[in-house]
């Protein structure tokens, strides 16, 4: 019994945590938590993201970033590669935001 109230205490606490995608791009690769490419075509992208124009519009992992200013409010610090064999992650800028999202899942964890 005290098994199962840890694990629903566990998936609850998890659920609630909020994941906003806001990011800032960084000068030099060692900066950065992650490294991406940009592709030119969305079915070679692992995610397709979208930028939104306000941070509350911020997505939670789900492809919708938000530009921020200053590094310390990012979640993410994102270094733009040249070539997508240096890449953590490949990305597409899509130009709706109902194509957001992730193609690949399993690099997800990337941005939690």
């Amino acid at each position: 019994m005290k098994k199962m109230i840890l694990i629903l205490i566990l998936v609850i606490s998890c659920a609630t945590i909020t994941k906003a995608q806001k990011v800032f791009s960084v000068e030099y690769a060692s900066q950065a938590d992650i490294k991406v490419f940009v592709a030119d075509y969305e079915s070679r992208a692992d995610l397709s993201v979208y930028k939104v124009d306000y941070e509350s519009r911020a997505g939670k992992n789900d492809g919708n970033w938000f530009f921020v200013d200053y590094a310390s409010r990012a979640d993410k610090k994102i270094f733009f590669v040249e070539y997508a064999s240096q890449a953590d992650v490949i990305i597409y800028f899509a130009e709706y935001s109902s194509r957001a999202g992730w193609k690949k899942k399993e690099k997800m964890h990337l941005f939690y």
